[in-house]
């Protein structure tokens, strides 16, 4: 059997496929409370115990030229680039007030702009923004940091690519979704292959380190020998990484996803086929099943990271630095800092209105209860590593951990028998087959499911 066959048992993914949370966070941002208190967060961040760890940044550029319709991200669709100008100053304004909060003396060995479209600012204005950070942060060395960017191909010509890197960018996160044009056409996203084709020849030729593709799945119009040929042309590109997204269609959310026809979205069965062959594809191509729809080389970092179990997972996904500080920085960014997350404004007037009166963003959050940290741990080594020893958990939190989570294993044993996990030997395996339903698996030690509601969350599979 191959191991895109034993990864890939229809008949069990068809079974367990539910609505459930990503976890890149646990509790997920559904528990957010309104009257968190900043408090909170200042003493989370202010603690003298947190000196031995690096700090992560996130940069939030909310504004695209265009909008894909199929995009559920928190984004300002403008053609009018002085828009940029404002949001930058608070940003500046935002990293002084984040600085006062923080010993700045942690070096910072993950930075990731994301959006929107980070490149929507001119290049001017990106120096103007890296510069700030670097007055305020300290970043580590180009060896030892990941500092990654959202990138647009459509917005990011050959000079644009050696001007981040000259910036300090090591890796690129490029969105393509489809090669097919008529795909492209349903989720107003005209990309030509020679323009993603363009800006990886430059990423290349100025040695990042590492380049991230992004696909989707489940898209109108799109068919089995459709997207075939889109793993085609992508393998021949050859990136570092590879996400590849399943859709999830919520029009009740996200209103520009009405703009696209319902009706031509593929059936369950041709998006189940479509997942198969990517499985096939890329396995096959000596890429890496990281989980949850990434698949990475051997030489990536992704993949060294999870054999020597030392991945992570954060609100930007996979991540090779555990345990950082992550401090968000604009509209709707989302941070973690010791046992507390916290969300700036998601309206980008509150977020102005904020940063006008000299005071953070900050609108919503939650501190973590001592079973919540004991959750999350478990619930980040399933997502990551893929396996839970138990006596760690036993020394780490003082517990038994077969007798504290008697029921939720026992709610395992049928998952045992289909041969997606082992439980024995001290401790909880994933599987190979189980390893694309490990998000599954993880539900079981979420204690928050059962009062949600869980249309806000996208299928499994």
């Amino acid at each position: 059997m191959t191991t895109a066959d034993t990864l890939f048992r229809p008949d069990l993914l068809a079974r367990y496929s539910a609505n459930g949370p990503r976890y890149t966070s646990y509790p997920t941002a559904l528990q957010f409370r309104d009257d968190f208190e900043h408090a909170d967060y200042l003493r989370a961040a202010a603690d003298p115990g947190a000196s031995a760890t690096d700090l992560s940044l996130y940069f939030h550029i909310p504004f695209c030229d265009t909008v894909c319709f199929y995009c559920g991200c928190n984004k300002i669709a403008t053609k009018n680039r002085a828009r940029a100008r404002p949001y930058l100053e608070r940003l500046k304004r935002e990293l002084a007030l984040q600085a006062a909060c923080f010993d700045t003396a942690r070096p910072v060995s993950q930075l990731h702009w994301g959006g929107g479209t980070p490149t929507f600012l001119s290049h001017d204005e990106m120096s103007e923004l890296m510069a700030a950070t670097r007055q305020h942060f300290l970043l580590s060395p180009d060896a030892l940091g990941e500092f990654s960017i959202e990138v647009d191909p459509r917005e990011a010509s050959t000079e644009t690519i050696a001007h981040l890197r000259k910036l300090g960018f090591n890796r690129l996160s490029l969105g393509v979704q489809d090669f097919d044009p008529m795909v492209q056409q349903a989720i107003n996203r005209i990309q030509p292959l020679e323009m993603t084709a363009s800006v990886m020849q430059a990423a290349r030729a100025v040695s990042f380190h590492s380049i991230g593709v992004d696909l989707i799945y489940g898209l109108p119009h799109q068919t089995v020998d459709s997207f075939s040929r889109t793993l085609d042309t992508m393998l021949a590109l050859a990136p570092d990484r590879l996400s590849v997204f399943g859709y999830a269609h919520m029009p009740k959310l996200f209103k520009m996803q009405r703009q696209m026809d319902a009706a031509a979205l593929p059936s369950p069965e041709a998006r189940l086929a479509i997942l198969r062959l990517v499985v096939e594809r890329l396995t096959g191509a000596g890429y890496v099943y990281i989980g949850m729809d990434h698949f990475a080389l051997p030489t990536d970092e992704l993949a060294i990271a999870q054999a020597q179990r030392s991945l992570h997972r954060n609100f930007q996904g996979y991540s090779t630095r555990a345990e950082c500080d992550l401090i968000g920085f604009g509209a709707s960014s989302i941070g973690k800092v010791g046992d507390v997350y916290a969300q700036n404004a998601k309206d980008l007037a509150d977020y102005d209105a904020a940063i006008d009166a000299g005071h953070l963003a900050l609108t919503r959050g939650v501190r973590l209860t001592a079973d919540d940290r004991l959750r999350r741990d478990i619930i980040t080594q399933l997502m990551c590593n893929l396996e839970l020893r138990f006596d760690e958990f036993d020394a780490a939190y003082g517990i038994r951990f077969a007798e504290t989570f008697a029921p939720e294993l026992e709610r395992l044993r049928e998952f045992a028998e289909d041969g997606l996990v082992s439980i024995g030997g001290g401790k909880l395996e994933v599987l190979t087959a189980g390893r694309m339903l490990v998000r599954n698996i993880a539900m079981v030690f979420d204690r928050y499911l059962r009062q949600q509601t869980m249309e806000r969350f996208s299928r499994t599979v």
